[in-house]
C-alpha cells in the first residue's frame, strides 16, 4: 500500500458559525456580489456575516484582509465605506462559480484509459513534496504507490505539466497513458490512491446537514443557500470525481449533488431578492 500520509485525510469539517470570516466572505461575494454590478456598503456585509455567529471585529478584518489580496476595492463615502470587486476579483470568483456550480454534474463515459505520472522527491526536501502532493491531489490525481500519481482524466496531462513545470520537477518526471493491465487489481488500485470511505462520510454528512432543510423566511432563505454553497465549494477539491465504474454501488456523491443542485435552484430567487433587500436597506440609511 502506498504512503499513507501522502493522501490528505478527510474529516467532517466544523460548521458554517466557526468557520473563518474571510471564506465566509468569499462565499457571500461570489454568491451575492458577483451576480451584480453594483458596490455593497460594510454593513450589508457584516450583518449578514452576523448571522453566522461572526462577529464585527472578525468581519471587518476579512474585508481589510481581501481588499489587501487584491480581490476588493473600498469607497468612502462621508463617513460610510462600500466595496466592489476588482478585475481579478471578479475573474477569481467567476472561475470559483463555474467550478462549483458545474461540479457534480454527468459526465461522459470512460475509455478506460489512465494517465500516470511517476516523480520521485527526496525525503529530505519535505515542502517539495508536500507542493507536489497538494497540488496534485487538487488536480484530481491519486497515488497508490510512492512517486506514481494516477487519473482516470487523460485531459488533465497538461495540468499535471504545469504543476511539474512550476515546481522544478518536469525534467525527471515521466508520463504515461495505457489501460488497466491483466496483473493485480483495478479496484484495488484505486482504494489505495484514493479514500473514498473518507469522502463518501462527507457526502452523507452534506446529505444529512440540507435535505430535511425548508427556511420559510427571506433571511432564513439566505442563511441556507449560503450555508449550502459554502459547503459545496469544498468538494471539487475533495472529490476526483472518478468515472461511475469505479465508485461504489449507490455512490452518495451522486446523491449529494442532485441535492446541491436542486435546492440551490429552489432557494436561489429568494435568496437573492432578500438580498436586494438588504442592500436597499443600506442604501437609503
Amino acid at each position: 500500500m502506498g504512503d499513507a500520509t501522502a493522501r490528505p485525510t478527510l474529516s467532517r469539517r466544523r460548521e458554517v458559525s466557526h468557520t473563518s470570516a474571510r471564506s465566509l466572505l468569499m462565499t457571500l461575494l461570489g454568491e451575492f456580489v458577483l451576480p451584480r454590478d453594483r458596490p455593497v456598503w460594510t454593513a450589508t456585509l457584516v450583518d449578514v456575516l452576523g448571522t453566522f455567529g461572526i462577529e464585527e471585529k472578525s468581519a471587518r478584518q476579512a474585508l481589510a484582509r481581501t481588499a489587501g489580496e487584491g480581490w476588493l476595492v473600498s469607497e468612502r463615502i462621508g463617513r460610510r465605506v462600500r466595496w466592489s470587486l476588482t478585475p481579478p476579483g471578479r475573474r477569481l470568483l467567476t472561475e470559483g462559480a463555474e467550478r462549483i456550480y458545474g461540479f457534480g454534474r454527468a459526465g461522459g463515459d470512460w475509455d478506460g484509459r489512465w494517465l500516470m505520472l511517476l516523480v520521485s522527491v527526496p525525503e529530505a526536501k519535505r515542502d517539495l513534496r508536500h507542493s507536489l502532493r497538494t497540488r496534485l491531489t487538487w488536480a484530481g490525481f491519486g497515488s497508490p504507490t510512492p512517486g506514481v500519481w494516477i487519473s482516470p482524466g487523460t485531459h488533465r496531462q497538461a495540468e499535471a505539466a504545469t504543476i511539474l513545470a512550476e515546481l522544478g520537477l518536469d525534467a525527471e518526471a515521466m508520463s504515461f497513458i495505457a489501460g488497466y493491465g491483466e496483473i493485480g487489481d483495478e479496484d484495488a488500485m484505486v482504494a489505495r490512491a484514493w479514500d473514498l470511505s473518507a469522502l463518501k462520510e462527507r457526502y452523507e454528512g452534506f446529505i444529512d446537514q440540507f435535505a430535511g432543510v425548508d427556511p420559510d423566511t427571506g433571511q432564513a432563505v439566505l442563511h441556507a443557500q449560503t450555508r449550502l454553497v459554502h459547503e459545496w465549494r469544498r468538494f471539487p477539491f475533495l472529490d476526483p470525481q472518478l468515472p461511475g465504474r469505479l465508485l461504489p454501488p449507490a455512490w452518495s456523491g451522486t446523491q449529494a449533488a442532485e441535492l446541491f443542485h436542486r435546492k440551490h435552484v429552489e432557494w436561489r430567487p429568494a435568496a437573492q431578492r432578500h438580498w436586494e433587500c438588504l442592500v436597499d436597506d443600506h442604501e437609503a440609511a
